[in-house]
């Protein structure tokens, strides 16, 4: 099977295919119901396989759709993982757990959000105590997201936007509008305030099925930062830590860290992989991000701040969501055969990493 043919159109297709290779490969199905509908009024789920003995010391984790939209990434490595029979090549003692579409409202919905409007890679912080204040995005939140969409709020925004660039420079923007906010509801990159629904979900899944494990290796897809088609590996434990060094070891030198300033994402507050150590604490967690670039940055702010004004005030249903829409699929999707082919055999590799790794 060509490895383009893992790849899917929208998330009812995307989960089609991966309960059937899933199926094909053996391994252990279950689904978790989501409480809202798709965009094309279908059922939305969080599938979970398992491949191995549920006892098993090592167990490796991929997880997609952690930013919904970016699914279409992540569930066609998952897929064309299991497509390539690399599920009976695994060591007879290891664990694999496939996540698939832990946010399947925002995969479906063309969203990177949930369907509380929140980033859930912002979401896993510490509700009961005060939530990190982002100065930046207080300053920029009216241009980040105006109340209307026209010509003239966007070049107003452009102008804002650039006047904070010009007196901070690059990484302070990028920072102040991705770094997570926790002040408002409607914006981009905002973390919540409380657990949201594919948090719980993913702890849940976790409690399952990780609580005897020992060693355990977590890979997340994402999109939207950096080349056509490269997958930057990034590593969110601070360099110097062991957890660091293991990934390195694991991954190799080219790995990067948004801590040291080597990624190109910036460092951002409540991630999933910073917390899997937490939801974990008996096991010895090895994380890593692999982000695939699409379009340039600019362009990909540009398709978040649209997308979050289309739904916080314009109409989803209306005529003027589907170039939007279109806008946002393909700042974090590149559907081309050139762009699936690199993903999937990154993936490939990364997972053959991480399994080599886990015998270390």
């Amino acid at each position: 099977m060509n490895a383009t043919d893992s790849f899917s159109a929208s998330y009812d297709e995307a989960r089609t295919k991966f309960l059937a290779a899933a199926r094909a490969a053996g391994a252990a199905l279950d689904s978790v119901s989501h409480p809202e509908r798709g965009r094309n009024g279908e059922d939305l789920a969080t599938d979970v396989a398992w491949l191995g003995p549920r006892d098993a010391e090592r167990v490796l984790v991929t997880i997609s759709a952690t930013h919904g939209v970016e699914g279409f990434c992540g569930s066609g490595a998952q897929v064309d993982w299991l497509n390539r029979g690399e599920a009976a090549r695994r060591p007879a003692d290891l664990g694999v757990l496939i996540i698939h579409a832990i946010n399947p409202y925002g995969f479906s919905w063309l969203r990177r959000v949930t369907h509380e409007n929140v980033d859930l890679n912002r979401n896993w912080v510490d509700f009961s105590t005060p939530r990190p204040v982002n100065a930046g995005y207080e300053a920029l939140c009216g241009a980040a997201v105006p109340a209307t969409w026209t010509e003239e709020s966007r070049t107003a925004s452009a102008r804002a936007l650039g006047a904070f660039l010009g007196a901070n420079g690059p990484a302070a923007l990028q920072q102040a509008l991705s770094g997570g906010q926790y002040t408002h509801p409607a914006g981009i990159f905002y973390g919540g305030t409380g657990p949201t629904w594919s948090r719980l979900t993913q702890t849940k899944i976790f409690g399952e099925y990780l609580g005897r494990a020992a060693r355990v290796g977590v890979i997340d897809y994402h999109t939207g930062l950096g080349p056509w088609g490269y997958g930057e590996q990034i590593v969110t434990d601070l360099p110097g830590s062991a957890a660091f060094a293991r990934a390195r070891s694991w991954y190799g030198s080219a790995v990067t860290s948004p801590s040291a300033g080597t990624s190109t994402s910036a460092p951002i507050t409540g991630d999933g992989l910073e917390a899997a150590p937490r939801l974990l604490p008996d096991a010895e967690v090895t994380g890593m991000a692999i982000e695939v670039g699409t379009q340039d940055l600019n362009s990909v702010l540009l398709a978040l701040r649209a997308d979050a004004w289309l739904h916080a005030h314009g109409d989803p249903a209306s005529p003027e969501a589907a170039p939007i829409k279109a806008q946002i699929r393909a700042a974090f999707y590149g559907d081309a055969d050139d762009w699936k082919g690199m993903v999937a055999g990154q993936s490939l590799l990364a997972m053959r990493q991480a399994v080599a790794g886990l015998y270390l």
